[in-house]
């Protein structure tokens, strides 16, 4: 979706549309990203993606991400299933949570958070959600799968 078509984030909570929240890092995007982005959007009305902070990609993956979080939240930002695409919050996934409000919260299949902890922070500020685990139709298919595959050469890309 071009600039010109993304809604803001104060458009999409003024309407009565229901917010689904995904996120992740993003650096190397595949067709397992594709397919929980899809599954994720079928759950609401408008998708708002999150992209982690270089920082955050560091502490989740142990190395640097390929791209910057701009470039990554640009790439997001493209696909035609994604609403809004934002960079989120160093310190405090809450804060970003509370900034966006969404009414569910979709976590892809392979993402460490567990649902027990997003439901609990999300009651700490006072967002009731509901948090949904996506399936995978292609587990085999991660960031993590490609950079074992090609190891140090994808950096040399």
């Amino acid at each position: 979706m071009n600039e010109n078509n993304m809604k803001t984030l104060s458009e999409i909570q003024n309407s009565s549309s229901k917010i689904v929240l995904a996120g992740g890092v993003f650096d190397i995007i595949h067709p397992g990203h594709i397919n929980t982005l899809n599954a994720a959007k079928k759950l609401g009305d408008f998708l708002v993606v999150v992209i982690a902070t270089d920082k955050t990609a560091v502490k989740m993956k142990k190395r640097k991400p390929l791209h910057s979080a701009q470039l990554r939240q640009e790439l997001v930002s493209s696909l035609n299933m994604v609403d809004l695409c934002i960079i989120g919050n160093d310190e405090d996934i809450f804060k970003t949570v509370d900034l966006v409000k969404p009414q569910v919260i979709a976590l892809g299949y392979d993402q460490t958070h567990q649902e027990k902890f997003i439901t609990e922070g999300c009651k700490k500020i006072n967002l009731d959600v509901t948090v949904a685990r996506l399936e995978s139709p292609r587990p085999e298919t991660s960031s993590s799968a490609i950079q074992k595959e090609y190891g140090d050469d994808i950096h040399d890309l």
